[in-house]
């Protein structure tokens, strides 16, 4: 099943339910691969990349391809104001760090406007009101065509939002957390947000548009882990995240689901995802292509509410 794609409301772009990430073959010098992982996920209804400004070549690397397409065929969805790596103690979350990143990104993407700008990271600190009229001139300006955040919390996602309706600007427009079927015991990165039950509840309430990060947890619904690695020095920075009694529960419901629909655990995982009653969106990471047609096929299955709910449970 070709995965479909989807007009986002109040924003002025359409995404693909399954949005491509920039995954570590992303190299200028592994243009091969890249041809070939791309022009499958388009083949599969895919038009919508996911890159950043932090994430070394992997502008540049969609920007070469894209360029002898269409742009306007393409969904890019771009993120700023990360910390540079050799500060990443220091905050970048202001007005002149999203002109500066933004500048980049358009000459590294050879393009004249993103779809999607997100701000990669917050800074409490900083007040809304700059940075939301910041980027709603960057819309006026037609350089990006919306606008969002990632890693905020939810009273600052809120307060921004609100910011903007109050001030006439144009819409915040998504929330990019990390979201997926694990729990989390701490942060997968430092300053990074993993959506509660709290924010879950908001945007069922609100329909406000999600895209996660992380959407499949880094495998750990597919055989990467088993309980027995807790003491792995090697697996030390998953454990830490990941090994909790609730996912080993729920992996065992998503055994029990694929067996019973004759797909693969991590597909129920990623379809977890997919099945909010608000417009969510995963972003993958497949390094291989079985593993981008794994995700595309998790599209077709269809997960009761009964179902869902057995998967948060664990039971």
């Amino acid at each position: 099943m070709k995965q479909d794609s989807y007009s986002v409301k109040d924003a002025n772009v359409i995404l693909s339910k399954l949005i491509l990430g920039s995954s570590d073959y992303l190299k200028l010098d592994n243009k091969d691969k890249v041809d070939r992982m791309f022009t499958r996920y388009v083949e599969e209804g895919g038009r919508t990349f996911d890159t950043a400004r932090h994430y070394r070549e992997s502008e540049a690397v969609i920007g070469s391809w894209l360029k002898d397409k269409k742009r306007e065929d393409y969904t890019i969805i771009t993120k700023g104001c990360h910390p540079v790596r050799e500060a990443p103690d220091t905050p970048r979350v202001n007005p002149e760090s999203i002109l500066a990143d933004l500048t980049t990104s358009l000459e590294m993407l050879a393009t004249d406007y993103v779809d999607v700008l997100l701000l990669h990271r917050d800074d409490p600190s900083q007040p809304v009101g700059p940075l939301m009229e910041t980027l709603s001139q960057l819309v006026d300006e037609k350089k990006i065509r919306s606008f969002g955040v990632s890693n905020w919390e939810l009273p600052r996602i809120i307060e921004a939002k609100k910011y903007c309706e109050d001030n006439g600007l144009n819409p915040l427009s998504f929330n990019s957390p990390n979201f997926s079927l694990a729990k989390v015991n701490e942060p997968r990165w430092e300053n990074c947000v993993t959506a509660d039950d709290l924010m879950i509840a908001w945007h069922e309430e609100t329909d406000f548009p999600l895209i996660s990060w992380s959407a499949q947890a880094e495998a750990f619904f597919g055989n990467r882990f088993s309980p027995d690695d807790v003491n792995d020095p090697e697996m030390a920075e998953f454990v830490a995240v990941y090994f909790n009694d609730l996912n080993w529960k729920r992996l065992v419901i998503c055994e029990e689901l694929a067996k019973e629909k004759g797909v693969k655990p991590i597909q129920i995982s990623l379809a977890y995802v997919l099945s909010q009653t608000f417009p969510s969106y995963a972003t993958i990471g497949p390094e291989e292509e079985w593993q981008l047609l794994d995700s595309v096929e998790a599209m077709n299955i269809q997960l009761s509410a009964e179902e869902i709910m057995r998967l948060k449970k664990g039971e």
